[in-house]
């Protein structure tokens, strides 16, 4: 059975690195329920070990902050406050100074992806009406979304598995993140405004070919007593996770309960603008490490590397492995296979912010880069992976020096 454990674990992983498999209709959500399907299927699993391998906190809390960014997004909140950034009368620098601060603001809150996925076609249209070219500003939207989002435990996926299985101190994560996400996203501006000196203007080209994508019944329009909800049951979490013991996932699923029991939004809107194909993806991979985990060869293969001068549990492996594995599988996946070795202070922080800074080297790095580009795409403004890498490697590699810098000074201050 280990055989069989260890090729569907294969052919799961081989599946994240591709994005799919070759004569199948799948992507790395299908790959991954398919291989919990065919672990239960072998009877490597019962269907009971299956459902006991999930971690329902971390998919609870995922599934409420989806339903409250749900209710943001209905009120039109992101929309208006991109407008309201575009309108700010100063020049580019001081423009992008300001769409990093709120991006990076927004996304430690109400998740990375999903800011992205409000903001961008918006900005992309403000910036070409501004006679701007967008394609900076938008690389600076995802590249913002991902290092700011590293500033929380509920700020992307990822760092809501870390906090969840690991059991962080919200508080006590956030005073580990806030310095090396806030010189990060210093960083990421200087080296955009550097990039971009004398040369903010839109091209003809890109006016032209982007003008006929903008619609105005794109934008939703601004509720402000929907927002304010949102806004207040999203500040009331932040609240009780910082200064409660109240467990996380419970909290939130109250305050998701809250914003469903409404007046003019539908359930059905705001269950719509779940993410349920994420939710998926975690649950078969929480299947698919469950049963490889069972066979002892993860911790054959900690021990090994240990054995081999490559312990994961010393700061600098651990920091190089996740860089690595977050670039080849995938943020969550990557977090999922390096847990079980998460045995010191040092390493929840650490591979959630590493994961997450990693995730801007290339597109397929995090899916807030994806959903940018393909937002741009759709306004007809061309983001290949050279442009992208173009600003993405150097912004990469400057947030982990400064991840590096901080976890060199911290670690031993962090040891027991």
């Amino acid at each position: 059975m280990t055989v069989t454990v260890v090729a569907i674990f294969a052919i799961v992983y081989l599946g994240m690195i591709a994005g799919g498999l070759p004569f199948l209709q799948l992507d790395r959500t299908g790959i991954a329920l398919l291989g919990a399907i065919a672990l239960v299927a072998f009877g490597a699993l019962t269907p009971d070990e299956a459902a006991r391998s999930v971690h329902l906190p971390t998919l609870i809390l995922l599934f409420s902050f989806m339903v409250i960014s749900a209710q943001m997004r209905l009120g039109g909140f992101y929309t208006w406050v991109t407008l309201q950034i575009a309108a700010l009368p100063v020049g580019p620098p001081a423009l992008l100074a300001a769409v990093v601060a709120a991006v990076a603001a927004l996304s430690a809150v109400f998740s990375n992806d999903v800011i992205c996925l409000a903001i961008a076609p918006v900005l992309a249209d403000a910036c070409l009406r501004r006679g701007l070219d967008p394609v900076p500003f938008l690389l600076a939207l995802a590249c913002a979304a991902n290092v700011g989002s590293a500033a929380t435990l509920i700020g992307n996926p990822q760092n809501m598995l870390v906090g969840e299985v690991l059991g962080l101190s919200f508080s006590g994560y956030a005073l580990e993140a806030i310095v090396p996400v806030a010189l990060g996203l210093a960083a990421l501006w200087a080296l955009v405004a550097w990039q971009m000196r004398g040369r903010w203007a839109a091209s003809e080209t890109q006016a032209a070919t982007a003008a006929p994508a903008r619609r105005s019944t794109d934008l939703a329009p601004f509720d402000r007593w929907q927002s304010t909800k949102g806004l207040a049951v999203a500040g009331a979490l932040v609240v009780v996770f910082l200064f409660t013991d109240w467990p996380r996932d419970v909290a939130a699923l109250t305050g998701a309960g809250l914003l469903l029991m409404s007046r003019r939004l539908h359930s059905t809107h705001m269950l719509g603008l779940v993410d349920w194909e994420l939710l998926v993806l975690f649950i078969g991979l929480f299947a698919v490490n469950h049963a490889l985990a069972h066979t002892g060869l993860t911790a054959q293969a900690v021990q090994a590397l240990a054995d081999a001068g490559f312990p994961l549990t010393e700061p600098a492996p651990l920091f190089a492995t996740a860089v690595v594995l977050a670039n080849v599988v995938s943020n969550v996946p990557s977090i999922m296979l390096l847990l079980p070795a998460a045995t010191e202070p040092f390493s929840g922080p650490m591979l959630a912010l590493v994961s997450t800074f990693a995730g801007n080297l290339l597109i397929v790095g995090s899916i807030a880069n994806i959903i940018v580009v393909d937002a741009a795409r759709r306004r007809g403004i061309a983001i290949d992976w050279r442009r992208h890498a173009r600003t993405g490697v150097p912004v990469t590699l400057a947030t982990l020096a400064v991840a590096a810098a901080w976890f060199a000074w911290r670690v031993p201050a962090m040891q027991p």
